[in-house]
């Protein structure tokens, strides 16, 4: 049998990061439909965004424990079957409640993709090709910020919001040939995974400050992201279309920051992230303030702003917890790791959470505020960590 390139496996990877990406925020620009759709507040429609995070966050650790004696590439094709799934029934929901429901199930199969994508992705190549193989992976995200997003969000603004979901259905069954194609079939099986290494990595107090670490500075940005488009369109009076390609310019600063983040990380992670964590608060400030102003100049500079430096910790975060494995838990890294995708995800679910509770008592203006409070308590654990490290040497 024909050896499958690595290099094709990747793009089946990363084929699926697309699709689950674009899942992932798609609501984000869908929400004021939504809310009209179903009669519902805007602080319920930010369940979508919630619940979903919330599903990553258990279904990262879980199933990965639950499905390590698996064929790698079984697997692989039985979660983009369950990511297919939850996607069509979010497109076809009679009813709110079944909306969410397609949105947990999809939420499941992102958290094992997302634990396991990144261990093949590493199995395929060469020890030295390990972290550009994993940065391949990834840029099916980065993809699915720029273009899957707004895609999904103009399908839904020239039709209806059923259709961007069978619009990421497609993507999915992409995905799914994909995998079925490219992924081989003999890649290494973890195998059953020790549990004991749960009390390795819950009584170490450095892994488990960066796991909160992670959960505070990733999820104070989605207090004000997961309302962006009413905040857009309802303060800053922007057109459902120029909605559209604001999203788009917003994806492309994402992709430069995450770019930035990676190089910026490299060395003395805690006091870059602490920088970036400082910047993104003052994006947020920023972002109130243009809309306390409801100046659409102001808010355009603003919204570019916040997606330089949303995710622009993310590659520091990944690798400041990865390295803590390395050294306390060498025997659990995987295990650590899928904990950090769940940590990533609480953040998510607290934003969003935070935020849809201040639209509701006050204002959506509001937001931003929220999440400056949240990264704040990033910066203070920071601080606490590099103590620790200080005192240790």
């Amino acid at each position: 049998m024909k050896k499958i390139s690595p290099s094709l496996t990747l793009l089946a990877l990363a084929i699926n990061a697309f699709a689950i990406g674009s899942t992932e925020f798609i609501s984000v620009g869908l929400m004021p439909m939504i809310v009209n759709t179903f009669n519902i507040s805007l602080s319920q429609a930010g369940l979508t965004v919630s619940l979903y995070a919330l599903g990553v966050t258990v279904g990262a650790p879980l199933l990965t424990i639950l499905t390590g004696t698996w064929n790698r590439k079984t697997l692989m094709v039985s979660i983009m079957g369950l990511f297919i799934l939850g996607n069509l029934l979010s497109a076809f929901a009679p009813t709110f409640l079944l909306l969410l429901v397609g949105r947990v199930l999809a939420s499941l199969a992102h958290g094992i993709f997302m634990s396991i994508s990144t261990v093949i992705a590493a199995d395929v190549v060469r020890p030295e090709k390990r972290a550009s193989a994993i940065a391949l992976m990834f840029t099916g995200l980065t993809v699915a910020t720029v273009i899957g997003v707004p895609l999904g969000t103009f399908i839904g603004q020239h039709s209806n919001w059923h259709m961007s979901f069978v619009f990421i259905v497609v993507i999915g069954l992409i995905g799914l040939i994909a995998t079925s194609i490219l992924v081989p079939k003999g890649l290494p099986i973890p195998g059953k995974i020790n549990l004991s290494g749960l009390a390795r990595i819950f009584t170490n107090k450095s892994i488990l400050m960066s796991l909160f670490i992670t959960a505070f500075g990733y999820g104070g940005t989605f207090a004000a992201y997961t309302y962006l488009t009413p905040i857009l369109e309802g303060t800053f009076r922007f057109s459902a279309s120029t909605v559209v390609i604001i999203l788009v310019a917003y994806g492309v600063m994402v992709a430069i920051g995450n770019s930035l983040g990676g190089h910026l990380a490299n060395k003395n992670i805690l006091p870059a992230l602490q920088k970036m964590f400082a910047a993104l608060a003052l994006s947020l400030l920023f972002l109130f303030i243009s809309a306390s102003l409801a100046s659409q100049a102001l808010g355009l500079i603003a919204t570019l702003l916040l997606g330089l430096f949303a995710f622009m910790n993310v590659p520091g975060l990944q690798l400041y917890v990865v390295q803590l494995a390395e050294k306390f838990t060498p025997k659990d890294i995987t295990l650590v790791s899928a904990f950090n995708i769940a940590a990533f995800n609480v953040g998510i679910t607290l934003g969003s959470f935070v935020g849809g509770q201040i639209s509701k008592g006050s204002c959506v203006v509001f937001t931003p505020l929220g999440g400056i409070i949240i990264i704040l308590l990033a910066m203070f654990l920071i601080r606490l960590a590099q103590k620790d490290q200080a005192s240790k040497l």
